[in-house]
Parts: C-alpha cells; sequence; structure tokens
C-alpha cells in the first residue's frame, strides 16, 4: 500500500510541475541558455548551500554554538598563478558545516587538480556580511572572486557550483560570469549536483549507503530539501522515483518550501508501519533548515511533528557535501567540463 502511496505522490508531483514547465527532466542549462527560472524568495540553490536567517535576527547575539571560524580557509589569497577553479556555493554561517560541506568539496577539489589554485565565492551576501561581522572571516562575493581572479592575471577561470540543482541561481552566476568573458583568456563553467540520470542514481545509492545502519525495517528515512516553486522543484520527484526504483521504500523525501511538503511525507509514513524515523537534510550544507525546521524543538519542526505522532526520532544534522562521495561527484564534474572545453 505504501509503495501505491508513493508513486502517486510521484505522479500527482509531475504532473503539477510539468504543466508549468513542459519537461520531466531537470536538463542540464547550457551557459548560453535563456531560460533562467523564476526566482524564489529563497531560490532552491539555499538547499544548495543553505539560505540565511531572516535580516531582523542577524543583529540578535546567536544563543547557540556553530563552531570555530578559525578553522576554516576561505581560500581569498592572491598570487596564485594563471589557472583558477572557483568555487561558487550559496553559503551557510555555520562554521563547522561550512567547513565539512563547502570546505570539503574545495578540499576534494583541490587533490585532484593540483595544477589549478582553488578560490571561494558564495552568492549570499547576508551569509558573508554575518560572517565577516561575527567571526571576523573575510568571504569574497562572487564579483569580489573574479575581480580578484582578473587582478591576479589569471588567463583560464574553471567555475564549479556546489548548487543542488540547475535553477536561479546557477543561470544568474552563467550571467555574472559573461559579463567577464573578454577578462580571462577561457571560462568553463561545470554543472551542479544533480544534473543528470547517472547523477540521480549515484547520489540516490550514496544516501541510502550512508543510511543502512538505520535501515532495520522498522525506520522510514526522510530527507528534507528546501524546495523552490520554480520549475527545478521537479528535482524532488525524480529522486523519490529514483529511491523507489531501487527499492528503497523507505526513504522519502520532502521540502520546506514546496512540494512535496511535511504533510506530504507524514502520510506516507504513516501509511507504513513503521515505528522510527530518520532525518537527515537533502541539502549540500546543515544550516538553519537543518539545524531549526528539521532538528528544532519548536512544535511545526519536522521533529516535532513526527514525535508529536508517535514516533522515535533521530535527526542527522549532516549536508550532503560532507560525504566524500559527494565530493567526488563535482570533481567528476569539474573534470568533465575541462575536458569538454579542451
Amino acid at each position: 500500500m505504501k509503495k501505491i502511496l508513493a508513486y502517486l505522490l510521484i505522479a500527482v508531483m509531475l504532473v503539477s510541475v510539468l504543466s508549468g514547465c513542459g519537461s520531466s527532466q531537470p536538463a542540464a542549462s547550457q551557459p548560453a541558455a535563456a531560460d533562467a527560472e523564476a526566482p524564489d524568495a529563497q531560490q532552491e540553490e539555499a538547499a544548495t548551500a543553505e539560505e540565511a536567517a531572516p535580516a531582523e535576527e542577524e543583529e540578535e547575539e546567536e544563543n547557540y554554538e556553530t563552531g570555530d571560524a578559525s578553522l576554516d580557509d576561505p581560500l581569498n589569497q592572491d598570487d596564485i598563478g594563471e589557472t583558477e577553479l572557483l568555487v561558487v556555493s550559496f553559503g551557510t554561517s555555520f562554521n563547522d558545516s561550512r567547513r565539512l560541506t563547502v570546505g570539503g568539496i574545495e578540499r576534494a577539489l583541490i587533490a585532484a587538480f593540483p595544477e589549478l589554485s582553488v578560490r571561494r565565492g558564495f552568492t549570499s551576501q547576508i551569509i558573508i556580511d554575518h560572517v565577516l561581522s561575527r567571526d571576523g572571516e573575510v568571504i569574497d562575493n562572487v564579483t569580489e572572486a573574479l575581480d580578484r581572479a582578473v587582478a591576479n592575471g589569471v588567463k583560464t577561470l574553471v567555475v564549479q557550483p556546489t548548487h543542488l540543482m540547475h535553477g536561479f541561481e546557477y543561470n544568474d552566476l552563467v550571467a555574472e560570469l559573461a559579463g567577464y568573458a573578454d577578462a580571462f583568456d577561457k571560462i568553463i563553467i561545470s554543472e551542479p549536483l544533480l544534473t543528470s540520470d547517472e547523477d540521480f542514481a549515484a547520489v540516490a545509492k550514496i544516501i541510502v549507503n550512508a543510511t543502512a545502519e538505520y535501515d532495520d525495517g522498522e525506520t522510514a528515512i526522510c530527507f528534507m530539501g528546501h524546495g523552490t516553486e520554480a520549475d527545478s522543484n521537479v528535482v524532488y520527484a525524480q529522486m523519490q522515483q529514483v529511491l523507489a526504483d531501487m527499492g528503497a521504500e523507505n526513504y522519502f523525501v520532502g521540502t520546506v518550501e514546496a512540494t512535496p511538503s511535511l504533510d506530504d511525507v507524514l502520510a506516507l509514513v504513516k501509511a507504513g508501519s513503521y515505528t522510527k524515523v530518520v532525518l537527515e537534510p537533502l541539502m549540500i550544507v546543515a544550516g538553519d533548515h537543518a539545524n531549526n525546521d528539521m532538528a528544532g524543538d519548536e512544535e511545526d519542526s519536522w521533529k516535532s511533528v513526527f514525535e508529536a505522532e508517535g514516533y522515535d526520532v533521530t535527526c542527522l544534522i549532516r549536508g550532503l557535501g560532507e560525504l566524500e562521495e559527494i565530493q567526488q561527484i563535482f570533481v567528476q564534474h569539474a573534470q568533465a567540463a575541462i575536458d569538454a572545453a579542451a
């Protein structure tokens, strides 16, 4: 019964999205494409990395610890030579998560491409300003990172986004890079995490393997994505479909901002015979959404809602970027982009 319900939910989600976009695939947008998705208040790439806290909260003193910012390398050094790999992320102000996720991806790229100088750029100015004000750490925004590359005499610029999917942030990045076309001999832009069917299959296998210890026949394993009203929200339905097709019937995908919602996921879990629930973010970083919307103590958090229904809940505060296999997908994407431009 639960498998039938899962397939019905997937079908409804796909029909709803496809009626507006006319395609069942979140296909990779090429840099020349002009089909930018309509921006959301917090785009889905906030999931690829993380959304900022509301502006009015930025001025308040935090009552929680996010880790030691001094352990994170902002990768904004100068005198780097003629070849650069710029890693573009939305960003997060959660220091430990930033170091383990965005930093983990950057370190994997450094190891894979020793001939390239790997540098960082964030797209969220709110996060950049917050980290600077709170921790004194200087992180370049994309414009600053590009200007730094120009000042350093970079000739070949490779850009690797850490976004979860193609969307407004990705297309906005492509547009900004177009303005620097004459500043470099060559600009190469790579793909986000979920681009091809192979990417979906690989990521599904990775998240199932990473949670295998909880897969005891009594546990529903639920992943929380960000979600968006834009067409690219279809990636969550596609991931649910891939999980179902591979036999992971106790794995469910929901979102904070769109569909499938928490109520949708809860209905599927209740249709089964589960007694326990594991919650984990389907986001590159584990920031505000993961710590509050998913694992917080407020009555409307995912944790609280499932506990109110009688489930034993375990929260895994772990961004996808922490997983080495996920980091290697970004390495593969960067290598493919470099090879294609050769």
